[in-house]
């Protein structure tokens, strides 16, 4: 028996081992915002381990800084890219970024929206003439900004002035009176409120002035896989997506048992975390055809604008797996 054990626990350790040997390394840019919580929470609930993914994260706040990453095969995925810019580089670079989520957007799934310093008069966007704005960094969040603006009949430099800022310094930018207001994301508006540095102004600002009601899904950001490695490793690409699938189900089904996630990874408060607003996590395959012409209009939207240099069908950078 004495000589039998360590055979025994050998080849019950076997299958693990091979497991762990066999798991396909995925590395994920994740942008360290709210809507990058599928990311956290299939990783530490074990959905990706138990697809046989090991999946490792690469921090970058910035969207270009992103889709560069995908380009020059520094990562494989993406947590939350921001939509615009992946349709740009997708009209340029066919099959650069493939979403297989998208995360819907409005005043019920807050992730973007306007506010303004604690004390700052303003009671709407239109009260906004005059002020000094920041926006959430990158090309498309500045030109969501000033195209929610455009609508409610401001006008930048005439009316305001936007610079963009990372989003580490949208709270102390705002206690401060640097910027008067913000144009910025979950959880840092929700922080910055309860912080007494900032008032939300209008959450859901893309889907009520862009796309025209206040219950359209705003599909800004989402998940993505390079077309790399969904030429290359198909397999590994479905096992990922199965993985990210069961973390937005959980998320939807019993989200109070996933918010500790963003106390550990995102630097959220355990006092705050049970009241930062999550979007609405879709798997492409989910997507009704409302959800699409919605998307659809939002990017050609961003192609007036030259935000997307070129035209561009959605349904070409969406993949159902």
């Amino acid at each position: 028996m004495i000589r039998r054990r360590p055979l025994l626990l050998a080849a019950l350790a076997a299958p693990a081992i091979a497991n762990a040997q066999g798991a396909d390394r995925v590395r994920v840019a994740v942008f360290n915002v709210s809507s990058a919580l599928p990311y956290y929470v299939a990783v530490e609930r074990g959905f990706f381990a138990a697809e046989g993914i090991e999946a490792s994260a690469t921090p970058l706040q910035a969207a270009p800084l992103i889709v560069q990453a995908m380009i020059s095969g520094d990562v494989e995925a993406a947590s939350n890219l921001v939509t615009l810019e992946g349709a740009n580089i997708n009209s340029r670079r066919a099959g650069t970024a493939v979403y297989i989520a998208l995360n819907g957007q409005n005043a019920r799934y807050q992730m973007e929206q306007f506010v303004v310093r604690a004390n700052h008069p303003a009671q709407s966007l239109r009260d906004l003439k005059g002020a000094r704005i920041m926006s959430a960094p990158g090309p498309a969040n500045l030109a969501a900004a000033r195209a929610v603006l455009a609508a409610v009949g401001l006008q930048e430099t005439r009316d305001y002035t936007i610079q963009e800022q990372q989003m580490g310094v949208h709270v102390g930018a705002l206690a401060a009176g640097t910027f008067d207001a913000a144009y910025t994301l979950e959880p840092v508006a929700t922080i910055a409120e309860r912080a007494g540095a900032a008032r939300r102004l209008e959450a859901g600002v893309i889907a009520t002035h862009l796309l025209g009601r206040t219950d359209a899904q705003a599909f800004a950001s989402g998940a993505a896989l390079t077309g790399k490695l969904l030429q290359e490793k198909p397999d590994a690409a479905r096992r990922f997506a199965a993985a990210w699938s069961k973390a937005c189900a959980l998320i939807a089904a019993e989200p109070a048992s996933v918010r500790p996630l963003l106390v550990q990874h995102m630097q959220t408060s355990a006092e705050l975390a049970p009241t930062v607003p999550l979007v609405n996590f879709r798997m492409v395959r989910d997507l009704t055809p409302q959800d699409v012409a919605d998307f659809q209009k939002f990017v050609d939207l961003a192609v007036t604008q030259g935000v997307v240099r070129n035209a561009i069908q959605v349904d070409s950078f969406l993949r159902a797996l």
